[in-house]
């Protein structure tokens, strides 16, 4: 029963995302960002709370299997390897990537592969393959109709006493600063609005590239709930650069709301 649950709710996210868009289009006059408030601090606690809940049903089931995998208490790999997951995540963002264009930027991994810590590999894998999507679509739009060759997303794993911090970069044009502030609303996507074309979305599991405006903000809330946390700098005209810090010390309290 409490293995459906968490199958039942698995296109909450995506379907939440569709609403936001479709009250967005429903506002017509310009939006304000900074008014919306409230529907930020909402959607906010909604989806940690989410983390949360699905954090206990999945450690509940995992710690009931008979067939755990080794090094696993559950949901948590006591040796996970963040150069292994990151290329796994990088790989699931390039096939994304080569179904919408045709083609896609390399990633680069540097690190220790011999480096492990413990952490929850699912949320790991989420966090990098939004962050990487998000960098192969900026570089990839702005290198198509250019004759130069595509450069590579570098992503560096960096091994600290309190924290694992995860480094991915572009050279994808950056953000302006005007547009940082918005990055982890919901209401905001530089994408093309998906919400007329898959209007069927979370009924065939198909990952989009982009346009539902969730992947930063989600993703710095899945750092948050374990004392880590996501930082974007840019540079306008040449690209951007994605700090993710995973706390490792494991005497952070949950931050639900």
């Amino acid at each position: 029963m409490i293995k459906l649950i968490k199958v039942r709710h698995n296109n909450v996210v995506p379907t939440m995302a569709l609403g936001v868009q479709q009250l967005k289009k429903s506002l017509h006059q310009k939006l304000h960002y900074e008014g919306l408030d409230e529907i930020h601090q909402f959607l906010d606690r909604f989806y940690m709370s989410r983390i949360g809940i699905r954090m206990l049903i999945g450690q509940h089931v995992a710690i009931h299997d008979p067939n755990q995998p080794p090094n696993c208490i559950g949901y948590i790999h006591a040796k996970m390897s963040p150069i292994q997951v990151a290329k796994d995540a990088s790989e699931d963002a390039r096939s994304v990537c080569f179904r919408e264009y045709g083609s896609a930027p390399d990633v680069n991994i540097y690190g220790d592969p011999s480096f492990t810590f413990p952490y929850v590999p699912t949320h790991f894998h989420m966090m990098v393959f939004e962050l990487v999507k998000n960098l192969l679509r900026a570089v990839q739009e702005r290198f198509m109709e250019s004759d130069k060759p595509t450069p590579p997303i570098c992503i560096i794993v960096a091994d600290g006493e309190e924290d694992v911090t995860i480094k991915v970069s572009d050279e994808g044009g950056g953000i302006a600063r005007s547009g940082l502030p918005r990055i982890f609303t919901y209401l905001y996507s530089t994408a093309r609005d998906p919400v007329y074309e898959r209007l069927d979305v979370g009924s065939t599991g198909v990952v989009t590239m982009a346009g539902y405006g969730y992947g930063l903000p989600i993703s710095r809330l899945y750092a948050r709930y374990f004392g880590g946390d996501l930082q974007i700098i840019s540079m306008e005209g040449y690209g951007t650069d994605a700090y993710l810090h995973l706390s490792r010390l494991g005497d952070s309290q949950e931050p639900l709301p």
